[in-house]
């Protein structure tokens, strides 16, 4: 597999998972092998928002996710948060691109200040210290001025911050359109070409006066 078509997603306890199962969905079907991570706190939000209660076991959860979204299993490789073994845990192995989707402020606070107390945590180090891409999408609302400070922290170390706020200049006619909006932004950062949704100044209409 190019290491060039290799992303690990990780994805925690905001509110958010439609955003992320998409997201993996989208990449699975063109071909990149994403090694992905979901904290216990996202299974909860499974559970939730998506009426689907997801193993802690990896390969059940493996198993779970690709019936669901009819993912291609041999591009999945999901990792607990203990395994340290895992290729995301060294800058010697580690994609170099990194999507945490979504972001629970926790996260980007633990992030932001280097925790790295379980393989979501480290693997992003990791991105960051090896210079890659780390793109973080925090789901809250309000931010805090701490929330604000840990972006500023993360932006400054090269991360980008890139809030789930959906646009509504392409005319969104559904909930799956408004994640599609998110996911495109996210896809446009990682530098894959693939369009999920019109792009600004193509399809949208001129406001008339």
């Amino acid at each position: 597999m190019n290491s060039n078509k290799s992303i690990t997603l990780a994805i925690t306890g905001a509110s958010g998972a439609p955003y992320a199962v998409r997201l993996l969905s989208v990449l699975n079907k063109a071909g990149y092998l994403v090694h992905l991570m979901i904290s216990d706190a996202a299974r909860i939000v499974f559970t939730s928002e998506l009426e689907l209660q997801l193993p802690a076991n990896p390969e059940k959860l493996l198993a779970r996710l690709a019936e669901r979204y009819e993912l291609e299993p041999s591009l999945v490789k999901v990792w607990s948060k203990e395994n340290w073994f895992s290729p995301v845990a060294s800058g010697s192995s580690a994609p170099s691109k990194m999507v945490v989707c979504p972001c629970s402020t926790g996260t980007l606070s633990a992030i932001a200040t280097g925790a790295s107390n379980n393989l979501i945590e480290r693997a992003a180090d990791v991105v960051l210290k090896e210079k890659g891409t780390l793109i973080v999408v925090p789901r809250e609302t309000p931010y805090s001025l701490i929330h604000l400070e840990n972006m500023m922290k993360l932006a400054t170390a090269g991360a980008t911050i890139l809030p789930a706020s959906p646009g509504f200049y392409h005319k969104p006619q559904s909930v799956e359109e408004l994640i599609d909006f998110v996911v495109t932004r996210i896809i446009d950062h990682l530098k894959i070409d693939i369009e999920l949704t019109p792009r600004w100044g193509y399809a949208n209409k001129q406001p008339t006066e």
